[in-house]
């Protein structure tokens, strides 16, 4: 790593003999070199042999979450009961022993949980579904990528949250500056929710700004416009069962070649983390339908899929030179690598990096800050926990912050996304 004068810390790094898995290259062992920010295919300063046992993807994107709710245990409908529509479950959930608890955590506290939430299961970008004016202020001191380029609705209903300036201008404000256009469309079955996209095709507003999130009251009339405008969709399997018994057509919006997507929604209702909504989704899909749903179309869910629904495929989402080097390099289990990002947990990942910055990983990879660090030093602005049984390196202080919210909380709160014991 070299430090530039009065600038930024520009990495110069390669990963060698990991075995590379990007979409529209067939998975190969091969070394991966980072300049700066970005993928290259110069030589490398600094070089790390991963020996042929790691496998190494393009990081994660979660195209749907809630970052002020990442609060556990989740809120749901009463037993034997389901939501028709998302108001009730926001009735219950701020009635909630959950809401009480998480109340006496900041603002800032919850968003944090957040993106170390994002961060130990592999993920580098993320949506927080909330307007701008909300959030400015805080993504960009969260240790991942939180975009900030996105025009927002809460939903195309009568009993829309009215966030940001409205949808015509939200969505003309998205196509202006080549942004996403996101919001929830049809989380529910009474008339008003399921007539979300006629709602949008009277606004003109359906096209492929669009990411649409959840979707599970759309027709089958509903699919086929979502795929001739080219839009895109979040599927959130573990909230939708959750809260509604149901989730969104999934295998028809595959036959109809719907950009499709996954998110985690909050974990208020939703999964602990990306890589556990992936596996509950793979073996929802099983469940419905009879049938696999491949690892590989998964993967690409998570990755290229997720960069396109994000107007981001130009910067990020694939391992090709020129693009931003987020990268994730995981333990390789299985034969297939497709199925090793399937069945791999938190305790399984090696190294993160957003932009080229390792953000995470174990103290092997302390080596691609360069030579200014003593052995074992850990760089400004680190931390170190422990998590499966090894010691990895951090950015900030996850563990200050697990300890600080007990302390406020009054007990000792366990957090299911979180891969370590502070105490």
């Amino acid at each position: 790593m070299l430090l530039l004068k009065d600038g930024p810390e520009l990495f110069d790094y390669s990963l060698k003999n990991g075995l590379i898995v990007s979409k529209g290259q067939k998975p190969h062992s091969a070394g991966l070199t980072v300049k700066g920010e970005i993928i290259s295919s110069s030589g490398a300063a600094v070089s790390i042999d991963l020996k042929g046992a790691s496998v190494v993807y393009p990081a994660l994107i979660n195209t749907h979450d809630h970052l002020q709710g990442n609060y556990r245990p989740p809120v749901g409908p009463k037993p034997g009961t389901f939501y028709l529509t998302w108001l009730p479950w926001d009735n219950d959930l701020k009635a909630s022993d959950t809401f009480k608890e998480r109340s006496q955590l900041s603002r800032e506290d919850l968003y944090n949980f957040s993106g170390y939430k994002c961060l130990f299961s592999g993920v580098a970008t993320v949506n927080d579904h909330f307007p701008q004016k909300f959030n400015k202020e805080i993504l960009p001191t969260l240790p991942i990528r939180a975009i900030l380029e996105y025009g927002l609705a809460h939903e195309a209903s009568s009993y829309d949250l009215k966030w940001g300036d409205g949808i015509e201008t939200e969505y003309e404000r998205a196509v202006k500056n080549k942004w996403p256009f996101i919001t929830h469309l049809c989380e529910g079955f009474d008339e008003e929710s399921m007539r979300g996209v006629e709602h949008l095709e009277k606004l003109k507003v359906l096209d492929k700004h669009c990411l649409f999130i959840h979707c599970i009251g759309f027709s089958d009339e509903d699919i086929k416009k979502v795929a001739k405008a080219g839009a895109s969709v979040s599927w959130c399997g573990f909230s939708n069962m959750f809260m509604f018994n149901v989730t969104c057509k999934i295998r028809k919006m595959l036959k109809a070649g719907i950009n499709l997507t996954i998110g985690t929604d909050s974990s208020a209702t939703g999964s602990a983390n990306l890589l556990a909504e992936m596996k509950y989704d793979r073996d929802l899909y099983r469940r419905l339908y009879g049938e696999d749903l491949s690892a590989e179309t998964m993967f690409e869910m998570v990755t290229a899929n997720a960069a396109r629904a994000f107007w981001m495929q130009d910067r990020i989402g694939v391992l090709e030179k020129g693009k931003l080097a987020d990268i994730l390099v995981v333990k390789g289990k299985h034969d297939d690598p497709y199925e090793n990002l399937l069945c791999s947990s938190m305790e399984d990942i090696e190294l993160l990096a957003v932009g080229g910055l390792p953000i995470y990983g174990e103290f092997r990879f302390l080596d691609l800050f360069g030579s200014s660090l003593k052995k074992g030093e850990l760089p400004e602005g680190y931390t170190a926990i422990k998590a499966g049984g090894r010691q990895m390196f951090v950015k900030g202080d996850p563990a200050g912050l697990y300890r600080e919210a007990r302390r406020k909380i009054g007990f000792k709160k366990v957090l299911d996304y979180l891969p370590f014991e502070p105490d």
